[in-house]
């Protein structure tokens, strides 16, 4: 990996004010409020629940930013940057920047990555006093909100995937941790003859026979839930991987790919679908997923020749690599 030349601006770099501004702004719905239109900023105040001054304040400082346009002096309007930040909008970004959603909660946890530095105590561990996997488990709100963003981040991908890999000989594919069934659903729909199991955590897993039903394709597909460092369902032929693997560290990634072993049937596949810095371009990116999971989960991002060597690790070998995305492959694992 190389480096870009070029003059930095580090204190732009380490700046916090700006992306907290934009976080408010996001938490407190302004961009849904003002969709029909701009607004006085005390009726806007009034709507999300905010004081007006404090409120005009932060507003003019994303408005030098880039973010909302001030129309007339304390009247704000959206802008193409503040649409967004919509509900509606097809990003999730709100849904992403929400401090009391799923992920922006998390990302309250980075003031602790100090210490995860210092001594590998886990950030998120030390800012929220107990896991991220058990807030996930025992907070509807969380456990929604972060569901509904890896739903929308998948749904592209899930359509090249589909496209990029010979499905025409398999017969079963079992998703594990396949979340809300967006790939297995995806899958389901555009190859017919498949049947599929989904594995998930039982809320995930129940909540995701509703996107399964939605797309029509219940009834070839059968759910289980639980966690997938126990005995998985039997009866595939393919096990998919997809975006699981970063959330562990080694040892509990090799036990998930040694459970996926474990039940693929003889001369049956794993497929781990994972990103990949294929291009220089993705190394930033590659970077700061990494350290979101190192505060989040004492997760990690890997490179392909540390993703073999996990997969040798379970009893494996990579078959070969498919290209999925820019950033995306398939890793085609069979027995070693």
């Amino acid at each position: 990996m190389s480096t870009t030349a070029g003059p930095v601006d580090v204190s732009a770099l380490a700046d916090l004010v700006t992306p907290y501004a934009v976080r408010i702004a996001a938490t407190l719905g302004v961009a849904d409020i003002l969709a029909d239109g701009p607004l006085p900023a005390t009726t806007l105040a009034l709507k999300c629940g905010a004081h007006p001054d404090r409120l005009t304040r932060l507003l003019r400082h994303l408005v030098l930013r880039g973010v909302f346009r001030e129309t007339e002096p304390e009247v704000f309007g959206l802008n193409e940057a503040a649409e967004t930040l919509k509900s509606d909008h097809p990003g999730v970004l709100r849904e992403w920047l929400d401090l009391e959603g799923g992920l922006g909660r998390a990302d309250l946890a980075f003031p602790h990555l100090l210490g995860t530095v210092r001594s590998g105590a886990n950030a998120y561990r030390e800012a929220a006093g107990e896991d991220f996997r058990t807030t996930l488990d025992t907070d509807p709100r969380f456990r929604d909100s972060f569901n509904q963003v890896m739903a929308a981040k998948s749904k592209e991908l899930a359509r090249q995937i589909v496209a990029r890999y010979d499905w025409t000989t398999v017969r079963h594919v079992a998703d594990v941790g396949g979340g809300m069934g967006i790939l297995l659903g995806e899958l389901l729909s555009a190859v017919p003859h498949l049947r599929g199991t989904l594995v998930d955590l039982p809320e995930t897993a129940e909540a995701a026979l509703g996107s399964l039903g939605a797309r029509g394709v219940a009834e070839r597909c059968r759910v289980h839930g639980g966690s997938f460092f126990d005995p998985l369902p039997t009866g595939a032929d393919v096990m998919l991987v997809y975006d699981v693997l970063e959330d562990w560290d080694d040892d509990r990634a090799r036990l998930l790919l040694s459970r996926c072993a474990e039940a693929v049937e003889p001369d049956g596949r794993i497929l781990i679908i994972e990103p990949f810095p294929f291009d220089e371009s993705y190394w930033p990116r590659f970077t700061d997923l990494d350290l979101r999971l190192l505060t989040y989960t004492d997760g990690r991002m890997r490179t392909e020749e540390e993703t073999r060597a996990l997969v040798r690790g379970a009893g494996m070998r990579v078959a070969r690599i498919v290209p999925v995305s820019a950033a995306h492959a398939i890793v085609e694992c069979v027995a070693g």
